[in-house]
């Protein structure tokens, strides 16, 4: 049966798909295309670029990581193999716990003596100040208190191998090491050492203990100071010490001191602090065997006293079981008993506390008292001239003996050279009334300093007796009473001075003494006259109604004579680890 055409056309219109719509232009180019993951549509081509990008991308970076770890492994497998290889296991490495779990019995060698030691091995303990690794060596400045000497590890068959130059290039400053080596003549001078002559060419080295962190380095703590630069007599809370680095170091570009003071093991490392330290004990020493030759008598007296010595606004109170006690000022009352008890000259090294709430450079709470007191014969001047013979034989001695030590601090804290009087002439010695007058004559209104002289006034004072007489060691005497303590005998002949004495350092005081009143109804009046209760002091009362002979004396601050002797400007450098107001530890 045959339709008609137009019926027919028909049909074929209605067998087509009902949504099937004419392709745009390229449509014939996308339907070749791959479709998008999760979708219908094909991906363009800069997809397809950026896809192929990221495949090559992944492919390289594949590539790259098998290689970093192949490398890896082979320089690990090399490493093993050269360490199972190493000749030198048993020449470096870190040493066991010390547990005294043996005693070879060898002898450790001291830096001191390696110049006398050249060609010999030697075995020393030693601290690393600095390394230098280069290809072929590593330089150590190893030191042993104020002594450093050049130490040198290079790679030598049979000797030093490659592991170990690497480990021990590896070592940080301040570890402590134990090292031995061959000692040699050094080509030329090795100035950053303070034994330059001589170098040590490392065999083995071992790591003993390491520093956790360092707050700084030595290098930084031993920079020199700025010449010439004095701390201000001045309160120095917490915000100055952050505008002027507590004493000035801001401006000198180096560790501020409450730095140091905060990390005061590590500070005490640098070889000017060494130095400082085996000064300060020199000096104890000195003052020691001095008296001693003079026929004195080394007393120790208690800190611990039931009543003040010269008045309660400057003492430490403590609870003492079911009362109270105070740590004492200075043993000045002990010493005065021992008198009375025949001791005849007595002197002690011992602490002194004063709770005195202030800030200066040259004022701390705690510090070292160097006291005397003897018995007069005729005149209080006997003390003072005694007093005078010991500061000369302590000045002699240190610079006799002690150059290194006072030239090690100078390289840090340069000052003019220490100037006293000796020989004929003999030390300065003027009264208050003269030393008034000169101030005087330099300006300084009378009135100001006629009944007592403040820390600015003494050290004005001081630079004039220098410009004058060209000493920085000198005595005043004759005080004003109304300025000493309660037990100080007046002046015979003008009852508003006394037989009282301070010694002075570079403008500043180091000792205050004098006569002591020996007689306990005199006593009693100047104690009342001072505020002070006789009965509060009964055991002391004691000594003089039992009968006392005439004596003096006198009190030195240790920190404070080694301060001004090296012109360290701040007591706290002269102190191992200073008490004040604001610091209890470390």
């Amino acid at each position: 049966m045959h339709l008609p055409s137009v019926l027919k056309g028909h049909k074929d219109k209605e067998e087509e798909p009902k949504d099937e719509q004419k392709a745009p232009s390229g449509s014939a180019e996308q339907s070749q295309q791959p479709a998008q993951e999760g979708g219908d549509q094909p991906l363009s081509k800069s997809a397809l670029k950026k896809k192929a990008k990221e495949e090559e991308k992944a492919r390289l970076k594949a590539e790259k990581e098998a290689k970093v770890a192949a490398e890896r492994k082979a320089a690990a497998d090399a490493r093993e193999q050269e360490e199972a290889n190493d000749f030198a296991k048993q020449f470096y490495g870190k040493v066991p716990l010390n547990r005294s779990q043996d005693r070879p019995r060898r002898k450790h060698d001291v830096l001191v003596d390696l110049p006398s030691k050249v060609g010999e091995t030697v075995l020393l303990r030693a601290r690393i100040q600095t390394s230098r690794p280069t290809a072929k060596n590593c330089f150590f400045l190893l030191r042993q208190k104020i002594d450093t000497v050049q130490a040198i590890l290079s790679v030598k068959p049979e000797k030093v191998s490659k592991p170990m130059f690497k480990w021990g290039s590896q070592l940080g400053s301040e570890s402590i090491v134990l090292v031995e080596g061959v000692v040699e003549k050094a080509l030329e001078e090795v100035k950053s050492a303070t034994i330059g002559n001589v170098e040590i060419q490392i065999t083995q080295i071992h790591l003993v203990a390491e520093p956790e962190k360092l707050y700084f380095s030595l290098e930084d703590a031993s920079r020199p100071e700025k010449p010439g630069g004095e701390d201000e007599d001045k309160p120095e809370n917490e915000e100055e010490e952050k505008q002027d680095g507590e004493d000035g170091d801001k401006t000198r570009n180096n560790v501020l001191l409450k730095t140091r003071l905060d990390h005061r093991i590590l500070d005490l490392r640098t070889t000017t602090n060494q130095a400082i330290f085996k000064l300060q004990a020199a000096i104890s020493d000195l003052f020691r065997e001095f008296l001693n030759s003079q026929g004195f008598t080394e007393i120790h007296s208690p800190k611990l006293q039931g009543a003040a010595t010269e008045s309660g606004a400057s003492v430490f109170k403590v609870s003492y079981f079911k009362g109270q006690a105070f740590l004492a000022q200075s043993p000045q009352l002990a010493k005065q008993m021992a008198i009375a008890a025949d001791f005849e000259r007595v002197y002690e090294i011992g602490p002194v506390f004063r709770a005195e709430n202030s800030f200066t450079h040259r004022h701390l709470t705690e510090f070292m008292g160097l006291d005397l007191e003897m018995v007069i014969e005729e005149h209080y001047h006997e003390v003072m001239e005694l007093l005078d013979q010991l500061f000369l034989f302590i000045f002699r001695s240190l610079k006799d003996k002690f150059s290194k030590e006072i030239e090690t601090v100078g390289t840090q804290f340069p000052c003019e050279e220490f100037k006293w009087r000796d020989g004929e002439e003999g030390t300065l010695k003027i009264s208050y009334s003269q030393a008034v007058d000169l101030l005087v004559e330099d300006g300084v209104d009378r009135a100001e300093v006629i009944d007592d002289m403040d820390t600015t006034n003494e050290k004005r004072l001081g630079r004039i007796i220098k410009q004058k007489y060209d000493t920085d060691y000198y005595i005043i005497d004759k005080f004003p009473l109304e300025v000493r303590p309660f037990y100080t005998m007046p002046d015979p002949n003008n009852p508003k001075f006394c037989n009282a004495y301070d010694f002075f350092i570079r403008g500043e005081e180091v000792l205050s003494g004098g006569q002591r009143i020996h007689d306990p109804v005199f006593l009693a009046e100047q104690m009342t006259k001072k505020g002070v209760d006789p009965e509060s002091m009964s055991g002391y009362m004691e000594a003089f109604k039992l009968g006392c002979p005439p004596h003096g004396g006198g009190g030195i601050g240790l920190e404070r004579v080694l301060m001004l002797y090296l012109k360290l400007n701040n007591i706290r450098r002269a102190t191992l680890f200073p008490r004040d107001p604001n610091r209890l530890t470390p």
